[in-house]
């Protein structure tokens, strides 16, 4: 398990205000993946920030990813003071934490279509707010609180890989004539519980894939076969079973990052050069 945050971290790096220029960068940068889900037939939904830990709980994220996360409660108006301490609140001026904050956006896909029957094979595409409660933070490449924006299928296990594969292709192509060649690396993530079927069968075929500029993953192609269906109760029609997702995701502060980086530090040409990249055709 990784290591967590320590206590009285400094996080100087962990959370960022984008200057203007910078936000014009990202806006383009979401406007061109949410184009993306919406040519293909994407609908876009928007998810709060914030869930209950009990809809979290579901994806067992606080077992396989305890040290990730992030949750939030009210002040003991009645039991503390009301007011911090040092800058922070102590645990006894709080009531129960039973809100959770997210660190992945496609959740609110799957909780939106819970105890739904599908249609048929399904897009839909959505943008939150991240957080993880990392062991030490980097600026952009490394946040606290960040966007990423997801493209997910919903449906047949066909459905759900075919998508991976055009956007896999779509972003690398993209990638590549911004001048970002990308490697696709497979990766773990641990969606499922050690030791069970799931985990052996992701140990075997790699479910998670992310596209790396370097050593850094801005994007990432995500298989999960029926695991959100089944937990979300999310069934296909006719047969009634549980419908098989995948999602494509983007980290918007990290391509806002390399893509600044290529333009030694000046956002504005970064966004020129997006723009016009993106009118011939991607």
């Amino acid at each position: 398990m990784a290591p967590t945050a320590r206590e009285g971290q400094d996080l100087t790096d962990a959370l960022v205000i984008l200057d203007p220029e910078r936000t014009d960068l990202v806006r383009e940068l979401d406007d061109i993946f949410t184009g993306w889900g919406r040519a293909a037939g994407a609908r876009e939904i928007i998810p709060p920030p914030i869930y209950p830990v009990s809809d979290l709980e579901k994806f067992d994220v606080y077992t396989n990813f305890p040290h990730l996360n992030l949750v939030a409660a009210a002040l003991d108006l009645e039991g503390g003071h009301g007011k911090p301490s040092d800058g922070r609140f102590a645990g006894a001026g709080l009531l129960d934490a039973r809100l959770g904050l997210p660190h992945a956006t496609c959740y609110g896909a799957y909780l939106f279509h819970e105890r739904r029957q599908l249609a048929g094979d399904t897009l839909v595409t959505l943008v939150n707010r991240c957080f993880r409660n990392e062991a030490s933070y980097g600026g952009l490449n490394r946040l606290m609180s960040f966007q990423m924006r997801e493209i997910v299928a919903l449906g047949s296990f066909d459905h759900t890989q075919q998508v991976l594969a055009e956007f896999t292709d779509r972003i690398l192509r993209f990638a590549e004539a911004l001048g970002l060649p990308l490697t696709k690396t497979a990766a773990t993530d641990p969606f499922f519980e050690e030791g069970g079927a799931r985990a052996l069968l992701q140990r075997l075929s790699p479910v998670k894939f992310e596209l790396q500029y370097g050593d850094l993953a801005i994007a990432s192609v995500n298989t999960h076969r029926n695991f959100f269906g089944e937990r979300c109760d999310i069934t296909l029609p006719g047969s009634g079973e549980h419908a098989y997702t995948s999602c494509v995701a983007f980290g918007l502060e990290r391509w806002l990052s390399v893509l600044e980086d290529s333009h030694d530090g000046d956002p504005q040409r970064a966004l020129e050069h997006v723009r016009t990249v993106a009118a011939t055709g991607f």
